[in-house]
């Protein structure tokens, strides 16, 4: 991590990642990128869905792959770049028959090392397999819900599934939140962990560097007018005044509340839930 001398009342707090550590260019494969407008929180009505979200710095959207449709040709990594639409580092990577394509970085691998996505592979960290090949206890990451699907699960930076068992045509993974998940055994994954496993570390040091990133500022419940919310009025600084937490719109929110649908579609799948808590 990279920690600034206090010149400046935000810098005393300001903790980042040492970059040049770890990335080796800093201009993207242009014809894996294209611009666009960014949804900013809104749908296609144009109304607010998600709050707290406008402005920031402009992006160009690298093209990641997460289906990994080349299957039995070896591919080398030729550069691992910065992403600004995601938390882990990105490798350039390119394959035996000369086709380019950004992947994710995994953690530990670097600048000439090989991958290769195939039935066969060779368990090793960046290689991508069934998981019926993968043995209990192994971290994967980039993994299918459903096969040929793309990759959905453990995508962020550090996040890795682990898996625990295999169970007649399933395989049970742990996830970052705790819950246990049965997957098909014919999904794909990718071994080792995401890259940038020191994301978590990170302190913006001041509110600018917030709108840099696209977040606007939060109001806290309990400084809002009755009308507008929940925890809202009271003399002077007041506590919530509601037994359990809640958000602007009355739903339970916060820790060791159940959030999740009761007739979600995936509950079959969910072996075992969630800890909930602030200690998991």
């Amino acid at each position: 991590m990279k920690i600034n001398k206090p010149t400046t009342a935000s810098q005393r707090h300001t903790v980042g990642i040492n970059y040049r550590d770890f990335l080796t260019s800093s201009k993207p494969h242009k014809s894996l990128t294209k611009g666009g407008k960014r949804g900013v929180g809104r749908n296609a009505d144009g109304r607010i869905t998600t709050r707290h979200k406008g402005g920031g710095h402009k992006r160009k959207y690298r093209d990641i792959d997460f289906k990994y449709e080349k299957f039995n040709i070896p591919a080398k990594i030729e550069t691992i770049e910065y992403d600004p639409y995601r938390s882990g580092f990105i490798a350039l990577v390119c394959y035996k028959d000369g086709e380019r394509r950004y992947v994710l970085a995994p953690k530990s691998m670097k600048v000439g090392d090989e991958m290769v996505v195939s039935e066969n592979a060779e368990l090793k960290i960046g290689n991508r397999t069934l998981l019926k090949n993968i043995p209990v206890g192994t971290f994967v990451y980039n993994v299918e819900i459903k096969p040929q699907s793309g990759a959905k699960i453990a995508r962020s930076a550090g996040n890795f599934v682990e898996i625990i068992a295999h169970d007649s045509g399933y395989v049970h993974l742990k996830m970052p939140s705790t819950e246990v998940r049965k997957v098909l055994d014919t999904a794909w994954g990718s071994i080792g962990s995401v890259s940038n496993d020191e994301h978590k570390l990170v302190n913006y040091g001041k509110a600018g560097r917030s709108r840099w990133k696209g977040i606007r500022p939060t109001v806290r419940g309990s400084a809002m007018n009755p009308v507008d919310h929940p925890y809202g009025g009271g003399e002077g600084r007041s506590g919530r005044g509601t037994r359990r937490a809640k958000t602007k719109w009355g739903k339970p929110s916060g820790i060791g509340q159940k959030t999740r649908t009761p007739k979600k579609y995936s509950n079959q799948f969910v072996v075992r839930r969630r800890k909930v808590g602030k200690r998991k």
